[in-house]
């Protein structure tokens, strides 16, 4: 896979060859020595360098929320107890690959940006949270080598997450790392105070750390030279579907969607409609999708968001009911199973629209969607039943004229061609 860059002078992360800074041997000390010819050491830094680093720099958190991440610093640094830093690279999203991208390519620059959140928050303990599909051996090896060269200030733990959606969840992060089941827990707990074994915990995207660790070296000037004045910077962008070269690009927030599909290599069909931002994301039709820029506050005009910086297309002739009924069925399985709208509203909203899409012709099926996705709103535990709607309601608002059809029983789109992947593994 070849990361691919618009919107700055030389893509943040070097050369877009793929695997340029990948030793022969992985944690060996000549992928070290590589990364540190490419990018230079870290700079010496204290706190509230690292903390204005990241104020001056703009940076916010590239896995979904988009929370600036000096405030973060800030709320766990004024917390009670020793802090505990986390490198959140669980990637629970089916359809996203940047943060495998970064840890297999670009390893060092995520242990260098855990090093400085470390610093800033005056961690004594760190963790790196990888997905169970990444091979935790190179890593470790990566740790130990940093450890033996004396660069890291705090030893890095490795730890897997399970492979599923809701792992990567913040308090759910937490949970796990102390011991616990990957699953979130009330949102009236705030992490950065107690966090993993009740300490105050910074939990970081891969992403978002590793620019801390090129923002450190270049300046918070050199970042705010891409992107635009509310969203600085660049942003990895997982893109897929119907276009003609999948995979991880790089490009500056506020670039146009249509580049951010040209880097790509552009659709390879016609297309009726984006998923933008993944399975907690929005669907732009192709009107929409043409004048979209990839900006949090520009694209929340349309109601949507970058998220984790998933971009899939979705080709004509494809049903696109069948697929967000597909995907319904995924997050319904994927939940918590902690609170009524996870127990009970998720797998009723996912069967109705297994009727409706599979069916067809029950005008009952559609009603009882509506009224219960509006029993869902706002009620979770978590974030999960919120974010499985705005899917569910911008699936509907998208397609409602294939709704139309199913409900007369004239859709003539295929829906066996899955487009959005949908892992299936023993419950």
């Amino acid at each position: 896979m070849t990361i691919t860059s618009v919107g700055a002078t030389a893509g943040e992360y070097g050369d877009a060859a793929d695997g340029a800074l990948i030793g022969s041997r992985p944690g060996s000390q000549r992928e070290l020595h590589q990364h540190l010819n490419a990018y230079g050491p870290v700079p010496i830094l204290g706190a509230r360098d690292v903390t204005r680093l990241a104020a001056d720099s703009g940076l916010t958190g590239h896995g979904g929320a988009g929370f600036p991440l000096w405030r973060k610093i800030e709320a766990v640094s004024k917390a009670r107890g020793r802090a505990i830093v986390v490198a959140n690279g669980a990637e629970g999203e089916p359809a996203s690959d940047k943060d495998r991208w970064l840890l297999t390519r670009r390893p060092h620059l995520v242990f260098d940006g855990l090093q400085l959140a470390a610093k800033a928050v005056g961690a004594d303990e760190a963790y790196l949270y990888i997905n169970e599909r990444i091979s935790s051996g190179p890593l470790v090896q990566i740790a130990a080598e940093r450890r033996k060269a004396r660069i890291d200030r705090v030893d890095v733990t490795v730890a897997t997450a399970p492979g599923v959606f809701i792992a990567g969840e913040e308090s759910a992060v937490v949970n796990q790392l102390s011991g616990g089941v990957a699953l979130p827990r009330s949102k009236s707990v705030r992490v950065v105070e107690r966090g993993v074994r009740g300490r105050p915990t910074l939990v970081s995207n891969v992403e978002t750390l590793a620019l801390l660790a090129l923002i450190a070296r270049r300046g918070a000037g050199w970042f705010r030279a891409a992107g635009t004045a509310d969203a600085p910077g660049t942003m990895l962008f997982t893109v897929s579907g119907a276009v003609c070269q999948p995979g991880v690009v790089e490009a500056a927030h506020g670039t146009s969607l249509v580049d951010v599909l040209e880097l790509a290599g552009g659709a390879s069909r016609p297309l009726q409609a984006v998923l933008i931002g993944g399975y907690h994301g929005t669907w732009l039709s192709a009107a929409q999708a043409r004048s979209a820029q990839m900006s949090r506050s520009q694209l929340a005009s349309l109601g949507a968001s970058p998220g984790a910086g998933v971009v899939v297309g979705l080709p004509s002739g494809i049903c696109g009911l069948a697929e967000v009924s597909r995907v319904m069925s995924y997050l319904a399985n994927e939940s918590a199973g902690q609170c009524g709208p996870c127990l009970n509203g998720l797998p009723r909203i996912a069967a109705q629209l297994r009727t409706l899409a599979f069916k067809g012709t029950d005008r009952g099926a559609l009603d009882e969607l509506q009224r219960l996705s509006g029993l869902v709103v706002g009620r979770g535990a978590c974030h999960h039943p919120d974010g499985s709607i705005r899917f569910l309601a911008s699936g509907l608002r998208v397609f409602a004229d294939e709704v139309a059809l199913h409900l007369d029983a004239r859709c003539s789109r295929s829906a066996d061609g899955a487009v959005l992947p949908v892992p299936r593994r023993p419950r």
